[in-house]
C-alpha cells in the first residue's frame, strides 16, 4: 500500500504554530507615530528599519497604515495561515505576511480583504503577491505587496502566526509598530516606540527653522566643501576654488 513519505508530514512546533497572545504597546502610543513622515522615522532609526521599496501600496496613494502588527509566515504560495490570521489579529492591527517574496502564487485576494474589513483590520503588507486587485480597489482597503498575479494560493500549510518574520529584508515581530504610506514602509520595534517618538519631536523642533530658511533660499553648502576637503577630494587647480575650500574648513 502506497503511503506518503514521512518527510511530507506537518510537524507541530516551529514552522507550524500559532500564538494567540503577546505583548502589545499602548494603542495611544502607536497612534502618535502617524504624525510623522516615513522618511523621518527611517532617518531616526539610522536607515536600518525600512522595508524593501519593491513592496508598495497597490490600492492608492491615499492609503496610509499605522498600527501594531500581527505577523504571518506562510509557505510560498500557501495561505492557510492568512485565513486563520483573520481570527487572531486584533481590530486595528496591520497583518504582515512573510511569503518569502515568492512570485509564484498570490497569498490573498478580494475575498480575504472583504473578510478583513469586516473584522476591522487595518490592512495587509505582503512580502509576495496578491490577486483580484480590481475587487480590492472597490473595497478601498489598504494592501501593500510586490505585485499581482492571477494564480491563486493553496490551503495546506504549514505556517506561523505571531512569531517573528522577515518582510522586505527587515525583521518584524508581533506587537511592533509599522507605518506605511506612498513613500514606503518603516518598522518600529515595540520596545523603542517611546524613545523614537521623543527623537521625532526633537527632530521636528530643530528642523522647523532650517526648513523655513531653505524655503526662503537661505542656505549654504559650506559643510559639503568641508567634507570634501577633509577627505582630500580633488576639484580643480583653480586658486579661487582651493581658497574657498580652505576658508570653509577654517570657519
Amino acid at each position: 500500500m502506497a503511503t506518503k513519505p514521512i518527510s511530507a508530514e506537518l510537524h507541530p512546533g516551529p514552522g507550524f504554530r500559532i500564538r494567540l497572545d503577546h505583548p502589545h504597546p499602548p494603542a495611544s502610543l502607536v497612534r502618535q507615530l502617524a504624525r510623522f513622515a516615513t522618511p523621518d522615522i527611517s532617518d531616526l532609526l539610522n536607515r536600518l528599519y525600512s522595508v524593501d521599496s519593491a513592496i508598495a501600496c497597490l490600492t492608492g496613494s491615499h492609503h496610509r497604515l499605522c498600527g501594531t502588527v500581527c505577523t504571518v509566515k506562510v509557505f510560498p504560495g500557501d495561505n492557510l495561515m492568512v485565513h486563520k490570521a483573520l481570527d487572531v489579529a486584533r481590530p486595528g492591527e496591520v497583518v504582515v505576511i512573510d511569503a518569502r517574496a515568492s512570485t509564484m502564487n498570490a497569498v490573498l485576494g478580494d475575498i480575504i480583504c472583504t473578510k478583513a474589513r469586516h473584522r476591522r483590520l487595518a490592512g495587509f503588507i505582503v512580502d509576495g503577491l496578491i490577486r483580484d486587485l480590481p475587487g480590492i480597489l472597490d473595497l478601498d482597503f489598504p494592501v501593500f505587496a510586490r505585485g499581482t498575479t492571477p494564480v491563486g494560493p493553496l490551503h495546506r500549510g504549514p505556517g506561523e502566526i505571531n512569531y517573528p518574520v522577515v518582510c522586505g529584508g527587515t525583521v518584524v515581530s508581533p506587537g511592533d509598530a509599522i507605518v506605511a504610506d506612498a513613500t514606503g514602509i518603516v518598522v518600529v520595534p515595540q520596545d523603542i516606540i517611546e524613545e523614537v517618538l521623543l527623537r521625532l519631536d526633537e527632530h521636528d523642533a530643530r528642523n522647523a527653522a532650517y526648513l523655513a530658511a531653505v524655503g526662503r533660499g537661505e542656505f549654504s553648502n559650506e559643510w559639503v566643501d568641508r567634507l570634501l576637503l577633509e577627505h582630500g577630494c580633488p576639484i580643480a587647480d583653480d586658486e579661487t576654488a582651493v581658497m574657498h575650500l580652505v576658508t570653509a574648513l577654517e570657519s
